[in-house]
């Protein structure tokens, strides 16, 4: 049977990491918005507030890790003492590349490990609209582990790296995301896992997306009665069966197209479709574009897309 959260997180392409270390003292606050990166933080030493695109505050603890698949603004500040309203800094980097909060004559209170990734797909934002605005992970030793793996990994410059750096994240995320219970709070791909019957039926559209799938069917799957299925579906995945359905097969459809030689006939079975003339007319419809034109026009992105060095990125702008 498939697994659809190793399939999404692989499907992500999380890609190349910076991070670095960062100690504070005193009052201080840090704010980010417009950010395109997924942050991520890992407290090594004392407290931190996080506050997510304008929703409750969290206290991260020492051990905990947090990610922020996408932030569209999010802020970092000190517990004790708390910054003044309104106040922020920036860090400063230090001599021994070390970046520092607050007075640098003053001790040091918090230690934290920042960074950010970035998802290769295409796809990233409607795979990660199935993900938590945050996730928190506290305490997790085997979290921790693959942080610092990914950190020290990101700094060197050894053979095989980005090779070795995408197996490293996608094992950090799929860790993180199942092993941070507080994010079953928010309707998602996470709540619809951990429920008994509604994981058959997402197991079973992404082990066959190529089925001719009811909701009758996907309710027998489950155990439940239609209706019930419909309802308990959409108010843990945050949307109806048939929809989630959909975009699973256009995001595969759209992998195909970009990364095989396949005809559009090939795509459309492989994903449902009696024929290609009705893949195409839904392919169109979802994307705005017919698949055959699709996959030409990947192929002159890819080619054409500029590569951004590490080295023209802005750490303090993390």
């Amino acid at each position: 049977m498939s697994d659809p959260l190793a399939e999404i997180v692989t499907l992500l392409q999380p890609k190349a990491p910076f991070s670095k270390l960062v100690r504070s003292s005193g009052a201080w606050r840090v704010r980010r918005t417009g950010v395109e990166q997924v942050y991520y933080c890992l407290i090594l030493t004392g407290q931190a507030c996080l506050e997510v695109n304008g929703k409750a505050s969290v206290i991260l603890n020492e051990g905990d890790f947090a990610l922020i698949p996408a932030a569209y603004s999010f802020a970092m500040s000190s517990v004790n003492p708390k910054p003044p309203e309104g106040f922020e800094i920036l860090p400063v980097k230090e001599a021994d590349g070390i970046y520092r909060l607050g007075n640098p004559d003053s001790p040091v209170d918090t230690q934290q490990l920042i960074g950010f990734c970035v998802f290769g797909s295409p796809d990233a934002s409607l795979l990660v609209s199935l993900l938590p605005d945050v996730i928190v992970s506290r305490g997790e030793n085997r979290v921790g582990t693959l942080v610092k793996l990914v950190a020290d990994e990101a700094r060197a410059d050894r053979p095989a790296r980005d090779v070795l750096l995408q197996r490293l994240l996608e094992a950090l995320l799929i860790e993180t995301l199942r092993s941070a219970p507080e994010t079953l709070a928010s309707p998602g791909l996470l709540k619809g896992l951990v429920d008994d019957r509604l994981n058959i039926a997402l197991r079973c559209m992404h082990a066959k997306p190529d089925r001719n799938w009811t909701i009758a069917e996907l309710a027998k799957q489950a155990g439940l009665s239609r209706s019930a299925f419909f309802v308990r579906f959409n108010k843990a995945v945050g949307i109806a069966p048939m929809d989630y359905l959909l975009q699973w097969r256009m995001t595969l459809a759209k992998q195909m197209l970009r990364q095989t030689k396949c005809g559009v006939a090939e795509v459309a079975a492989h994903v449902g479709y009696g024929s290609a003339s009705a893949f195409s007319v839904a392919f169109s419809r979802h994307t705005g574009c017919p698949p055959a034109q699709y996959g030409r026009q990947t192929d002159r992105i890819e080619t054409n897309a500029p590569i951004k060095p590490a080295q023209q990125l802005n750490l303090d702008e993390i």
